[in-house]
């Protein structure tokens, strides 16, 4: 091998070591904390309504509502499969959620999800996925140019089980919103970015998917 080759391999062993040292991102809220809008429904879960999954299938029995000390929106998993969405539209903005799972042993499939720019009815939707250490891409069924809709995925783009700790284990997650882009960041990276969103505006939302998840630090940053 030349000299030339050899410094060639020094420097590729280098930048991939230098890639996998590099120190994980902080979210956009650590980063800057002005400019937040907490959007943590009240008690009541007023400004907040239940769309089942799919829009056109009964609502089950409720299963959402606020802890003890109002700091965390509970769905306890028994209510059947629905996204509880807030009543306000954003449209260019980034979007704060953490969660968890109440972990059960011997309980497998945990499975939940949060939504961005959705219309009322949940029949377009955006949504980032996330499971037991798995998960951590964006999915749904969006908007096209000619109104009808159009379903897209990231799973197969997205590695390292999408960066989501396992049940029982706080995760952080934003979507970051600007134009028709969609950007994913999971505790600390990015892990996906969809370029065709055509929902300039539209509803947040969190799901019930048959699994207790608590919620917490709900905000939103309206980008101008």
């Amino acid at each position: 091998m030349g000299r030339w080759s050899v410094a060639c391999s020094l420097l590729s062993l280098l930048a991939v070591s230098s890639l996998s040292a590099a120190e994980p991102s902080k979210s956009a809220l650590e980063t800057d904390a002005e400019g937040w809008v907490d959007v943590m429904p009240p008690a009541d879960l007023k400004g907040w309504s239940r769309v089942p999954v799919p829009p056109t299938d009964p609502l089950g029995k409720e299963q959402w509502h606020l802890d003890e000390t109002g700091k965390m929106l509970v769905c306890e998993g028994d209510g059947g499969h629905d996204m509880l969405l807030c009543d306000r539209e954003f449209g260019d903005a980034i979007y704060h959620f953490e969660f968890r799972y109440t972990k059960v042993e011997g309980k497998t499939g945990y499975n939940s999800g949060v939504y961005v720019r959705n219309n009322k009815d949940g029949s377009i939707w955006h949504q980032a996925q996330f499971g037991d250490a798995n998960g951590g891409y964006l999915f749904g069924e969006t908007l096209t140019a000619d109104g009808s809709k159009k379903f897209f995925t990231t799973k197969d783009d997205v590695k390292e089980n999408g960066r989501v700790k396992p049940a029982g284990e706080w995760n952080t997650l934003e979507i970051t919103a600007r134009g028709n882009t969609l950007t994913l960041w999971v505790n600390g990276a990015v892990t996906c970015e969809v370029k065709n969103c055509g929902n300039p505006k539209g509803l947040l939302g969190v799901e019930g998917e048959g699994y207790r998840i608590e919620f917490r630090n709900l905000k939103v940053k309206e980008l101008r």
